[in-house]
């Protein structure tokens, strides 16, 4: 299959989205990566191209997990199974290993667990893939455990790592894998995707990829929800309004709880369900009191949902982090004379209000002190504490 241009793939899909991938198995969910896409398909047809352990890297929302999915798929399925390769995308193909974390480090537990999946030869496939999503999640003794299994695999297992880049992975790791760089689509083609995936209008299509900054899941996400919208706005003009160390207080209070919400939003509903289907494997009718033997049961699944909740949080304010920097980088383009690119079009007013009042050295202070925080929140640092040190920043001009 040759690879096309993201503009002509979207201009050529009057059908749905599930519809089209159906066609172009199992690439059809990867856009705007031709190059990436066409080194994978010939790694896929060619052992003499294939290595045996591959790092997709590229920024949030540039597709990494989307692409390390087909590539498993083409790896495992002989050409032209399209069944095999549906069940590899589906995650259920018994020769697929993935490890897809929500809490906020991968384990050595799930490290080791993975390393012994991976000397398991084929069953039905081609090849044992296994393919760990947010490699970068890795502290260097989870990522120890690796590093003999990445240097001597068996012949027939692939595996293929995911991160935003190369630094975010210890250099011993990196030697053992060939690295795949992704690149940012441009906001035109985010668009255009957009509107195929979800049918909303282009306008709200063009903001939601401008303000997500061509992150395609989180474009999806702003396109779909009104909620999401107000959110984002209402957290950037209570930052406009910071004046003091009493408001900036306030505000880093009220940025929190936003993201807790916003968080709230994404997992509730998630855990319901899954809360009433365990309940209903265990043969608990609703309402009724949970049997002693099966409280393990319900008390595990627990501990994973606050686990996935912390990292949902976690990934919230980093987003919220980011909405800020795209505020402020406004603030700097303007001061600088270039206003034609603004990310934040809606609040052109007051962030030209911003740059009229503030020097360019002050908002490099407060940029710097944003990088700061996301580093400290990285760290567990208390998100009430590091949000508050960042907005007295924002109010003085100077890093606490």
């Amino acid at each position: 299959m040759r690879a096309r241009r993201l503009g002509d793939m979207i201009a050529d899909a009057p059908v749905a989205a599930g519809e089209n991938s159906r066609a172009a198995l199992p690439w059809g969910e990867v856009w705007g990566q031709d190059d990436a896409l066409a080194q994978l398909e010939a790694a896929a047809s060619d052992p003499a191209q294939l290595a045996h352990a591959w790092l997709i890297t590229g920024p949030a929302g540039s597709g990494r997990s989307t692409l390390a999915s087909a590539f498993a798929a083409a790896l495992i399925a002989e050409p032209g199974d399209e069944a095999a390769m549906r069940q590899v995308l589906a995650g259920t193909h018994p020769d697929l290993t993935a490890l897809r974390t929500e809490g906020v480090i991968i384990s050595i537990k799930d490290a080791r667990s993975l390393v012994e999946r991976s000397y398991f030869s084929p069953s039905l496939g081609r090849y044992r893939v296994i393919v760990m999503e947010d490699a970068d999640r890795m502290v260097e003794r989870t990522s120890n455990v690796l590093l003999k299994a990445l240097e001597e695999p068996p012949e027939r297992t692939v595996w293929i790592l995911c991160a935003p880049s190369e630094a975010d992975l210890l250099p011993t790791i990196r030697s053992r894998v060939r690295t795949l760089r992704l690149h940012e689509p441009d906001v035109p083609d985010v668009a255009r995707l957009i509107v195929a995936r979800t049918g909303v209008d282009e306008a709200t299509a063009e903001q939601a990829a401008r303000l997500s900054q061509r992150h395609i899941g989180m474009a999806v996400r702003l396109a779909t929800d009104a909620d999401a919208r107000a959110r984002r706005e209402e957290t950037l003009r209570a930052v406009l309004a910071v004046r003091g160390v009493g408001t900036a207080v306030e505000t880093a209070a009220r940025i929190v709880q936003l993201a807790t919400d916003d968080a709230k939003a994404l997992t509730a509903e998630r855990d319901e369900a899954e809360r009433e289907s365990l309940r209903r494997t265990l043969g608990i009718a609703p309402g009724a009191a949970v049997p002693p033997a099966v409280r393990g049961q319900l008390s595990a699944l627990d501990d994973d949902q606050k686990r996935r909740a912390t990292r949902s949080l976690r990934d919230g304010l980093d987003r919220i982090l980011t909405d800020l920097e795209s505020m402020f980088r406004d603030t700097l383009m303007l001061q600088f004379g270039q206003g034609d690119d603004l990310i934040n079009r809606e609040l052109a007013t007051e962030i030209a209000a911003l740059a009229a009042a503030w020097t360019p050295q002050r908002t490099l202070v407060v940029l710097d002190q944003i990088s700061a925080t996301r580093t400290n929140l990285e760290g567990n640092a208390a998100p009430a504490l590091a949000l508050e040190s960042l907005m007295v920043t924002v109010a003085s001009g100077r890093t606490p």
